[in-house]
């Protein structure tokens, strides 16, 4: 088998690969980067690195020519239409490859009536590949934990989370445990079901109260709940223009739309998640 993983200078890309190659000889894996001389590191563990560019089918064609397992994982960018325009050209490029499966990136907020900026592009990925007819299953994620550590400082100083949040529950996922599975299920016939979705929580979801207790004791300081509007949230949070995505995630929340709550990871993994608590608190004291 033979598997190209797109994005693998990224976070979830990066260590999607390291795993990966515990499972599968590391020649059998090509990473497909944007850019080569970020990749060394990678080339240096034998892998193959392809440089690939989203917009030029070309690209992908060549790299993706001889894979059996396309890992895709979409790009950053801030909006569904480039994504979907991506997702497209991957498609394109999947299919004149002659891609064997693509296990392929989602997030939990996919629904139609969610006002997230990009549950446009996440509604879309199943069923365009759905309509692909290349073999497909999905690995959809819950939101990310490790933002919150570089986070907590600013939550410390402020004694309060501030999500816009009401009374719902939010659901997450660390990258570490999402890229464990991303790499068990394309190394593992059995899992890579076509048409199959895996949904990636742990045991628990939290509202505003609950998560601000679990960082009162992880950083053995105060933090309580003190929401502002979604106005104000992409006013403080607009580094890079990601203001009004990032309030409209949390619009999504607000709404009862991240909450969700899988068994799948216990399923593949054969055991649970990581704990919110228990990997915060390990990656705080680093």
């Amino acid at each position: 088998m033979n598997y190209l993983i797109t994005g693998a200078t990224g976070h979830l890309g990066g260590q999607i690969f390291k795993e990966l190659i515990k499972l599968v000889p590391s020649t059998a894996v090509t990473a497909g980067v944007h850019t080569v001389s970020k990749a060394k590191h990678i080339a240096e563990t034998g892998a193959g690195v392809a440089a690939i560019d989203f917009m030029k089918e070309e690209t992908l064609v060549q790299a993706f020519t001889d894979k059996d397992v396309l890992i895709y994982i979409p790009s950053k960018s801030h909006d569904s239409f480039s994504r979907v325009s991506e997702l497209e050209n991957v498609i394109q490029a999947a299919q004149k490859a002659k891609v064997g499966h693509i296990l392929a990136m989602g997030f939990i907020a996919d629904q139609a009536n969610n006002p997230f900026d990009l549950s446009a592009f996440y509604g879309y990925l199943p069923r365009r590949l759905a309509s692909s007819g290349i073999p497909y299953t999905i690995v959809k994620n819950a939101l990310y934990a490790d933002p919150l550590v570089p986070y907590l400082p600013e939550l410390i100083a402020r004694q309060n989370v501030i999500y816009p949040m009401k009374d719902q529950a939010l659901s997450f996922i660390s990258l570490a445990d999402s890229s464990k599975v991303f790499a068990k299920v394309a190394a593992t016939k059995s899992l890579l079901i076509d048409g199959k979705i895996y949904t990636l929580t742990q045991e628990q979801n939290y509202t505003m109260p609950q998560l601000a207790e679990v960082l009162s004791k992880v950083s053995h300081a105060p933090i309580g709940y003190q929401p502002v509007s979604l106005k104000e949230f992409a006013e403080l949070y607009n580094q890079g223009n990601e203001g009004h995505m990032l309030a409209s995630m949390y619009d999504a929340g607000g709404k009862g739309l991240l909450n969700e709550i899988s068994s799948d990871y216990q399923s593949i993994m054969g055991h649970p998640a990581t704990s919110l608590f228990d990997f915060l608190t390990k990656e705080y004291q680093k």
